[in-house]
């Protein structure tokens, strides 16, 4: 069984292998306990499985109503207006659509992160622009670094997951809002919360409301993970309504199936249920945080999903870790070392009940120190049959793109391709390098200060760049070769006698830092001229060709790449707030 059980994990890419997969293969009983796929534990109810197994039959034998009435059910919910949102079959396919109608030449997005984030703009020619996110900062994003980035690059559509994908990353409204702003120029700025209903740092974190305001912002909503229900496959995006509308034309008028409709109309009727699901996940969030901990060696990263990012003690090899915890105590790990930014160090777990994590617990001790018959998890295998600690996906997307794009342009990115913006010179502060024709400030136009705030759209100020690596003033073929970095060690840890703190204790934590002054170099985005076309000289970066500076993803393996970012706006253990969005009776 375990010679194939690890052919399943080979064979899919930068994602697991479903559930059904691993059931067929583990032979007779149920499937492993689930710690890998994020999903609500506690919804639906067993009184709402019981009421959908009683209506299976014509559930699964007629067509669905139009996605157009599920829509409108769901933004009865939710009070939004139906014309700013379109309803998917998954998030997933939203994605796709997005990058297909939206997406015209590049993509920024921090790693690591949901893989289709990465995947689906270079399977379509897009060059996708890797901000990589910094594990001597609990791989907190900064988003002044993350602007200048994308300035530097000169990317036309930049991707926040909030919370983040694996690691539970968060970031507060004020500098969501204050980012996309700053953003206006951009043809597109996508907030990806699809893990947001689990957040509890704030009460109303969601960006929708403003996002249906701005012309060029989409925010991405999962129902299948805060429904705990991953297979019926149904996901929305609220944007402004030409927005919306655009990608909605283009979704088949079924494609929401008859489960999906079912649940949405059922909603209404289990809210106050669903708002106790939330509840539940978040104290079992902090319960797991502090468990796990208490592991010699082992990091817990803070974490706002429903899941726990933890990176496993030296010398621990993460495939041999999931391999034993699935063939020996049928407990199924999701190991990171196939997703972009990470290596084979690290574990995303999903947050369970306490039966469920005690025995977790119980295994990963007896995997990872040695007492079972086994004994300890070795390090990584050196027989030339090791398929991950961060290779897996970074060499599949190099060797075959150069982590560009389409295929057979890798000669181009390195012979001679057309180049990339050049980009204005900068000056000490922390606003963001812009290109070179867009770099005179324009009349009326206020540059951001050297304080700190949230730095103006290309068209409205003098670039400007910190103390960190500027991306934009290394030539292609001046590029260095990425250097490995010393990784920070954890130091062994004691097996405390009491009950540890939770898991935001792992990464020491400055004090929060403000935005400076967010109002004044935000004001005058609504009446910054249009941004300077790009000299006719330079022209835009084709499809597949990396632009000059930046970062592609063999460079994202090794490079440190910015100087780390403060690990600002991590939560505290707080009182239950509603969920935001669903508007239920408490």
């Amino acid at each position: 069984m375990a010679d194939n059980v690890t052919s399943l994990f080979r064979s899919t890419a930068a994602h697991s292998p479903s559930m059904a997969a691993l059931t067929r293969e583990g032979g007779e009983g149920a499937g492993p306990v689930d710690f890998c796929i994020p999903c609500n534990p506690y919804f639906p109810t067993p009184a709402m499985f019981d009421d959908m197994s009683a209506r299976l039959r014509d559930i699964i034998t007629y067509y669905p109503s139009s996605a157009d009435t599920i829509t409108a059910e769901l933004c009865s919910l939710l009070q939004l207006p139906p014309q700013c949102v379109a309803m998917g079959n998954g998030s997933t396919e939203l994605i796709t659509w997005i990058d297909h109608l939206l997406v015209r030449e590049s993509l920024a997005i921090p790693v690591p992160t949901f893989g289709r984030w990465t995947d689906q703009p270079m399977e379509t020619g897009k060059r996708v622009d890797m901000f990589p996110l910094q594990e001597s900062s609990g791989f907190a994003l900064d988003l002044a670094q993350y602007a200048e980035f994308i300035r530097a690059r000169g990317t036309r559509v930049a991707v926040i997951c909030n919370p983040n994908n694996p690691d539970g990353g968060f970031l507060h409204k004020h500098a969501i809002v204050q980012f996309m702003d700053a953003m206006a120029d951009l043809d597109l700025v996508v907030i990806d919360e699809s893990f947001l209903e689990f957040a509890d740092a704030e009460a109303e974190p969601s960006v929708v409301q403003e996002a249906m305001l701005r012309p060029n912002v989409i925010v991405l909503r999962s129902l299948g993970k805060n429904f705990g229900l991953h297979g019926i496959r149904f996901g929305y995006l609220v944007a402004n309504p030409a927005l919306a509308g655009r990608v909605r034309s283009m979704l088949p008028k079924w494609n929401l199936n008859s489960f999906a409709e079912h649940v949405v109309f059922m909603l209404k009727e289990h809210g106050a249920e669903y708002a106790q699901s939330l509840q539940q996940v978040r104290r079992d969030r902090l319960d797991m945080a502090s468990q796990l901990s208490s592991l010699p060696g082992l990091t817990v990263y803070p974490s706002q999903g429903n899941f726990l990012f933890v990176r496993l003690p030296v010398g621990a090899e993460g495939t041999v870790v999931r391999d034993r915890m699935l063939t020996e105590h049928r407990i199924l790990v999701r190991e990171c070392g196939n997703k972009i930014g990470s290596s084979s160090r690290f574990l995303r777990l999903v947050v369970r009940p306490q039966v469920d994590v005690r025995r977790l617990v119980s295994g990963l001790e007896q995997v990872l120190y040695g007492t079972s018959r086994r004994g300890a998890a070795v390090p990584e295998l050196g027989n030339g049959t090791s398929y991950s600690s961060g290779t897996a996906a970074v060499d599949r997307l190099v060797s075959e793109t150069n982590g560009s794009g389409m295929r057979g342009l890798a000669a181009q990115a390195t012979g001679g391709g057309a180049p990339g913006p050049a980009v204005a010179p900068a000056a000490a502060g922390t606003g963001m390098p812009l290109p070179a024709a867009a770099s005179a400030v324009p009349a009326g136009a206020v540059p951001a200060g050297p304080g700190g705030g949230m730095p103006m759209p290309a068209a409205a100020q003098v670039g400007q760049t910190g103390q960190g690596v500027r991306f934009g003033q290394m030539g292609q073929q001046q590029m260095p070769q990425p250097v490995p970095q010393p990784v920070p060690q954890p130091v062994p840890q004691p097996v405390p006698q009491s009950v540890p703190q939770p898991a935001p204790q792992s990464v020491p934590q400055p004090a929060p830092q403000p935005m400076a002054a967010p109002a004044p170099p935000l004001a005058p985005v609504a009446q910054a001229p249009a941004p300077a076309p790009m000299p006719a000289a330079t022209g835009p970066t084709p499809p597949g060709v990396p632009a000059r500076g930046g970062l592609t993803a063999a460079q994202v393996r090794g490079t440190n790449g910015l100087s780390p970012a403060p690990a600002t706006g991590w939560p505290g253990a707080q009182a239950w707030p509603n969920a935001a969005g669903m508007g239920q009776a408490g």
